[in-house]
Order: C-alpha cells, then sequence, then structure tokens
C-alpha cells in the first residue's frame, strides 16, 4: 500500500520511484524503523527471478520493433558484445584496483554488466525525453535485452569458480540456441491460438500470463536462457496484430510495475544498512570506473562502424543504469558454491543505489547539455502500448 501510495508521489520529484521503493524496504528491514529481521536469499532470489520474468517479457511486449528496426542492429552488439566488453574492462579494473583474482572480479563485471530496461523505460516516459537518432529505441531495445548476456557471463563464472568442470562454449551455446527456439517457438504458438479466436476472450489475460511462464519454465529446465526465452516471446507477441491486446496491455503494465514495487522493496529489505559504509568506497570507484570509462569505451567500439555522433555515443554511454538484474544475479551468485572476498550482494546494492540515484536523476540534464532532445519526435511512439 505504501508503495502505490509513494508512486503517486515520485511524479513530482525529480528522482527514480523505484529509489524510493528501496529506500522504504531499508526503513522496514533491520536496521530501520521497524527492525524486521530478513536475510533469506533463497526466497528472496525465487521471488525476484519470478518478477524478473514478467519484467523481461514486458521490456519485449511494449518496445515497438517498427520504430526500433533502424537501430536493431546497433542494440543488438550493444546487448552481446557491448555486454561482454563491459564486464571485460570493469573486471580487469577490479582485479587492478581491489585485489581479487579474475574469476572474482570478472563475476563482479559481469553481474553489473548489463542495464536497467525498467529504470530506463521509466525516465523516459516520465520525463518525455524525445531523443534524436532514434536514440531512445536504442535504450530500450538495449537495456530491455541484454540481462541474458550478463546472466549467461554470471552462470559461466560461478559455475568455474565453484570447481565444476564445464565446457564454456557448449554451455553458452545452448542457453543461446533452447532460449531462442522457445521464445521464438512459444510466442508464434500462443500469437496463432490467440488470433484464431480458440482462446476465450476472458480468459486470453490469463492464457498469455501461463505462456510467459511455460516459457521461462521448459527454456531453463533444457538448460536454455530463461530470460532470453520470455523477452523473444514478448517481442513476437508484442509486434503481432491480435484482437483484445488493450487488456493484455493495461494487464501486464500492472503486473510489471507491481513486480518492480515487489523487487525494489524486498531487497531495500533483505539488505543490512549497517553493513554497507564498508562497500561504498569499492563501490564507489567501480561505478566511477564503470560510469565513466567502461560502458563509453564498450559503447564508443560498439557504435563506431556506424558513425553515430559524439553526442549520441555520450548519451547512450551515460543511460546506461544498473538495476534489478544486476542486484537479482548478484544473490544468484551468493547462493552458488562459489567462494567470495566481498559480500557480492552489498557492493552490487551500493553500485545500484548510486547508479539509478545518480545517472537516473541527471539524465534529463545531460541529455539536454549534449543537445540529443528532439521537440519533433514522441518518445511515446517507441512504444507498442
Amino acid at each position: 500500500v505504501l508503495c502505490l501510495v509513494m508512486e503517486q508521489l515520485t511524479n513530482k520529484l525529480p528522482i527514480p520511484s523505484l529509489l524510493l521503493f528501496l529506500l522504504l524496504g531499508m526503513i522496514f528491514g533491520i536496521d530501520g524503523l521497524f527492525g524486521i529481521p530478513f536475510d533469506n536469499y533463497e526466497i528472496s532470489e525465487t521471488i525476484c527471478s519470478v518478477c524478473l520474468i514478467f519484467i523481461m517479457f514486458y521490456g519485449g511486449f511494449g518496445t515497438s520493433f517498427k520504430a526500433a528496426k533502424p537501430v536493431v542492429v546497433q542494440a543488438g552488439l550493444l546487448a552481446t558484445v557491448g555486454v561482454v566488453l563491459t564486464a571485460g574492462l570493469t573486471g580487469a579494473f577490479v582485479h587492478l584496483v581491489l585485489k581479487l583474482d579474475w574469476l572474482q572480479s570478472l563475476l563482479i563485471g559481469s553481474v553489473i554488466a548489463s542495464t536497467d530496461a525498467a529504470s530506463v523505460f521509466g525516465i523516459l516516459r516520465r520525463e518525455k525525453l524525445n531523443l534524436k537518432d532514434n536514440t531512445a529505441s536504442l535504450l530500450e531495445v538495449e537495456s530491455g535485452s541484454n540481462d541474458p548476456v550478463s546472466y549467461m557471463l554470471t552462470i559461466v563464472l560461478c559455475t568455474l569458480m565453484s570447481g565444476t568442470k564445464i565446457s564454456v562454449f557448449s554451455l553458452l551455446l545452448n542457453q543461446l540456441i533452447i532460449g531462442v527456439v522457445a521464445g521464438l517457438v512459444f510466442g508464434k504458438i500462443a500469437t496463432s491460438l490467440l488470433k484464431k479466436g480458440i482462446i476465450n476472450k476472458d480468459g486470453k489475460t490469463l492464457f498469455v500470463l501461463s505462456v510467459v511462464l511455460l516459457t521461462f519454465a521448459l527454456s531453463s529446465v533444457f538448460n536454455g536462457n530463461g530470460y532470453l526465452s520470455v523477452y523473444l516471446c514478448g517481442i513476437l507477441m508484442g509486434n503481432t496484430r491480435m484482437p483484445d491486446k488493450k487488456e493484455m496491455v493495461h494487464f501486464f503494465d500492472t503486473v510489471t510495475n507491481i513486480a518492480q514495487m515487489m523487487i525494489f522493496f524486498l531487497l531495500g529489505l533483505l539488505v543490512t544498512p549497517s553493513e554497507l559504509p564498508e562497500m561504498f568506497f569499492p563501490a564507489f570507484i567501480v561505478i566511477l570506473f564503470l560510469t565513466f570509462v567502461s560502458r563509453p569505451l564498450a559503447v564508443f567500439i560498439t557504435l563506431l562502424p556506424f558513425k553515430a555522433s559524439k553526442q549520441q555515443i555520450g548519451l547512450v554511454s551515460f543511460a546506461g543504469l544498473r538495476g534489478v538484474a544486476s542486484i537479482v544475479f548478484a544473490i544468484t551468485a551468493v547462493l552458488s558454491d562459489a567462494v567470495l572476498d566481498y559480500n557480492l550482494y552489498n557492493l552490487v546494492f551500493c553500485i545500484v543505489l548510486m547508479s539509478i540515484s545518480i545517472q537516473g536523476s541527471f539524465l534529463p540534464f545531460v541529455s539536454n547539455k549534449l543537445n540529443m532532445i528532439d521537440s519533433n519526435v514522441d518518445v511515446s511512439k517507441t512504444f507498442n502500448d
């Protein structure tokens, strides 16, 4: 109830609403006013993973492929090559500065390598950031599709750190192939059934909800990337003409909104604020390097062949907000058999907190300073809903 009430208040404040949900969770937590003891990483991972399924699906469902088509190759490269470069450069920095071994360093880089779709979407919409050169669509597709790559890197490194012998190439290939096939097949079947009117009107939304869960589950059972599957399923369904689509949009918009609130409140509840000060300095230097070195370098290398302007490269670099996926992947790493010298959850929590509060708050300002605002376009047209 408090999250819903606060959401209305945040519309008048220049900070991302997700940050307030996080702080509200901390107020209820062990060091807050209510002092609720909560340190159950297992149930947190389960709840957050389920919520992330719907966030990933709606990220695809709500993105207009027609608007994104001119920049889909650039966005795809940023979501793959860009993530790998960001993870590698950040990992190398962590290894050199924080003196951790290579696997731990690369794990930290991998966990925070992807950008947060919920934060990016929310700021673009709320601030009505009509950006030049299809930059809004570029950011939307990149942030909506780069979590699976970060997840794959995290899983590979956790497996290697646990001492399990694996073929990295085979694992990644299996994740990609199964993930892509499951997403496209289930998306195609679902849209076909809906278009033919086989599903009763009153059951259509529930049917899509079931398809989303089934797509993730079966992809995961066969060691595919479930997040990639639901994102592709969302892209396919969201960009197909179907009857009664309006009701689906309203439903999943609400579900995704609740999922975001739930995740950030729960993560705030899970953290122990008294343990955070020791993580502020390492988190601060990592986010500085990530924001001003590794992310810009990855964006520059990726977009250079497309002759992107310096202003666009600068804005895309700064708009790399870290968010919920990074914290969920950090929980996954904590629950793995990987031996960690740092409290990875607290470190990533601080990084995300700084990213959302600083980058999120200054994104409209930076967009204006880089002269990337275009009054002749409408950012809402980059979304299907």
